[in-house]
């Protein structure tokens, strides 16, 4: 059926060649399915588009046109973009529509550069976005069923739908705008609950704030289980596989649940994403070409994962996201992807060869593509640990150079000094631990403190119960750092003390899980710690704000600390440094450091985990750098910091590199 489809379709296309890719010119606008001849109709003529993924909750608002000129010059007539709940709906009611998260904006930019969009406003998107772009307030309420016909949910979800669609209706084709189509959720063929009463919800709530003539779509991986869950009569069924799929199989797979109509792979994987502490992915150029042409010729309308994802935008908690394959799987900062466009914007050779079999089936753009951006190696920056009033300064040490490294000079504090400022309405008495979501905290870290109710003279076994450590914590004992209890892993730390010890956890948000059996994935300490299996009690919670407190400039007006050696533990080290007259992109490497995060100006840049790896290097957007004036630098370390701190700034990034981790700490 799927080659029967195809050849029909063939026929269409070679006879319509000199209008399938121009604009008829009907009194109406319209896009709409043809049944009887397998293709799209956009204003009466046959219609194939090739499309490719952009982000632009990942992509830097300076280089939004950068990046959607150079697909356009590629060869793409279309863009599918995914529209993030919980980057707009931030808490219950409040929304954010400005700035990097203006989506208006965004699309107006493509309806100027010729491109038309597919838009994926979810509820659920997937993309590797925390928690799929549900918001984690959703688990305020504990007992939620997340992507169902849960009443809460489903209240929630109209709320939000009332908000978004109203603002994307002016944009529709039919209106006038340049949105071909909307999908519906996203691949809830994979999720367990597999609710068709859901599915119905949304489409009637999509047909009543868009309008019956926009053209809806599903899209579903070709597992036929996966196809029966997630597809629903009155909306289009896509699906989507990578290069190396039989793509005659693969469309026979769409066939059985759309008889008739385009064949759509609404997911084209040209790359994939790296975990922490695996291999940096990569597909080769030749053969993401291959599969590409292969379906171009069946008559197949496309859309590439992925041609342009990056690092998340501030705050930078929206890089913090994982899977759930077997066990919890966080994701590396960087969303390089190995994508045709890197992260940083760049042409590469797969870029080039998906445009070159692009220029077998349709015209290019006339004119060159736009070369990469400019990067500079702005070099070694030392972070040296200096004491509060070096010899012969009398202003505090940040503002006095040094003559081995006169362009920075460091202070630090640990954590646990600064709790004061960190979570300025102090903390919350508990009985026992609570989650992140029990204190309404969305992203970040915080901080469990309580005492040793007894002498431990012997070395005891501070431990949880199984699945309770969401995500990592970091353990410190009288200020002294122990170790590291993590999820899926270590979990359980061996300690002495006296009875009043101070004992400290600071617990991190790796990410909400995006995609698996069960988006519902609470943070922090999900169960009451124990010593020697006798539970611990009368804690004291910080609910942490560390990205608020970095953006107002604390780090910077704080009096550091001096010291001769590498600090272990928690801390945040501060300094500045200045461009030499320029602001480009560059990459900032951490030798020696062991894991943290790195802000630039208040700019939450991600996370860094040298020795887990693959990646070694955070981007550094040139929007975020000042020309001719300071740049101030904040690195918040979890767990030990170089003798000699530096950073190195280079002109390329290093992503598939593991280094071995050596202990500071007894584990």
């Amino acid at each position: 059926e799927a080659q029967e489809g195809a050849a029909g379709l063939g026929e269409v296309l070679k006879a319509s060649s000199s209008s399938l890719y121009l604009q008829a010119s009907p009194l109406t606008r319209s896009f709409q399915l043809d049944y009887e001849h397998n293709c799209f109709r956009k204003d009466g003529a046959p219609f194939r588009y090739i499309s490719g993924s952009i982000h632009y909750a990942r992509v830097p608002r300076p280089a939004w046109r950068d990046r959607l000129l150079k697909m356009y010059m590629s060869g793409l007539s279309t863009v599918q973009v995914y529209v993030p709940w919980n980057y707009h709906e931030t808490l219950p009611g409040v929304y954010d529509f400005t700035g990097n998260r203006d989506v208006e904006a965004f699309l107006d930019l493509t309806a100027e550069l010729g491109l038309l969009v597919i838009l994926r406003p979810g509820p659920y998107i997937c993309a590797e976005w925390e928690m799929g772009g549900l918001p984690a307030w959703l688990l305020w309420k504990p007992d939620i069923i997340l992507r169902t016909s849960d009443p809460a949910y489903l209240a929630a979800v109209d709320s939000w739908l009332h908000v978004l669609l109203p603002k994307i209706k002016p944009h529709l084709y039919h209106q006038g705008g340049n949105i071909i189509s909307v999908q519906v959720e996203n691949e809830y063929g994979s999720y367990y609950a597999c609710d068709s009463g859901y599915l119905r919800h949304l489409l009637g709530s999509f047909r009543a704030l868009l309008g019956s003539e926009v053209l809806l779509f599903t899209t579903d991986s070709t597992r036929a289980e996966e196809l029966r869950c997630g597809t629903l009569q009155g909306l289009y069924a896509t699906i989507d596989f990578g290069p190396g799929s039989n793509v005659t199989e693969a469309f026979g797979a769409q066939r059985r649940v759309e008889p008739k109509g385009p064949l759509v792979n609404s997911e084209y994987y040209t790359g994939w994403l790296d975990y922490w502490g695996e291999a940096h992915a990569s597909t080769s150029a030749a053969w993401v070409a291959r599969g590409l042409e292969d379906m171009l010729q069946l008559g197949a309308s496309i859309n590439m994962q992925v041609v342009s994802w990056q690092r998340a935008q501030p705050p930078g908690e929206w890089a913090s996201r994982a899977d759930y394959k077997g066990q919890y799987k966080p994701v590396t900062t960087s969303y390089d992807y190995d994508a045709p466009l890197s992260e940083a914007g760049d042409p590469t050779e797969k870029l080039l060869a998906i445009r070159t079999v692009i220029s077998k089936f349709q015209p290019l753009p006339v004119g060159p593509m736009p070369p990469a951006t400019p990067k500079y190696a702005y070099g070694w920056v030392a972070l040296r640990k200096v004491s509060a009033y070096p010899e012969g300064c009398t202003v505090p040490s940040w503002h006095c150079s040094t003559a081995q490294h006169p362009s920075l000079s460091l202070q630090y504090a640990d954590l646990l000094d600064v709790l004061d400022v960190l979570c300025p309405s102090g903390p919350i008495q508990s009985q026992f631990p609570l989650t992140f979501e029990a204190l309404k905290q969305v992203h970040g870290f915080v901080l469990y403190h309580t005492q040793l109710p007894w002498d431990v003279p012997d070395p005891a076994m501070l431990g949880a119960p199984p699945h309770s450590i969401c995500d990592r914590g970091y353990v410190m004992l009288q200020k002294e750092y122990q170790g590291t209890l993590e999820r899926d892993g270590q979990t359980t730390l061996h300690v002495t003390g006296r009875a009043g010890d101070t004992l400290d956890i600071l617990m991190e948000n790796m990410g909400r899980i995006s995609f698996g059996a069960n988006t519902s994935d609470f943070k922090g300490l999900l169960g009451n710690l124990s010593l020697n299996s006798r539970p611990l009690s009368n804690w004291l919670i910080y609910p942490l704000a560390i990205d608020t407190a970095v953006q107002q400039g604390w780090s910077h007006a704080a009096l550091p600390k001096s010291s001769s050696e590498g600090q272990v533990g928690p801390a945040f080290y501060t300094g500045t440094f200045e461009t030499p007259g320029i602001a480009w992109d560059t990459f900032v490497k951490f030798p020696g450091w062991s894991k943290g995060l790195l802000w630039i100006n208040g700019f939450n840049l991600g996370r860094y985990w040298t020795c887990r790896g693959p990646q070694q290097t955070l981007f550094v957007p040139g929007s975020v750098l000042h020309a001719g004036r300071p740049n101030n630098i904040t690195v918040l370390e979890l767990e030990g910091a170089p003798p000699t701190p530096l950073l190195l700034f280079l002109d390329r990034p290093l992503y598939n590199r593991t280094l071995g981790c050596s202990t500071t700490a007894t584990e």
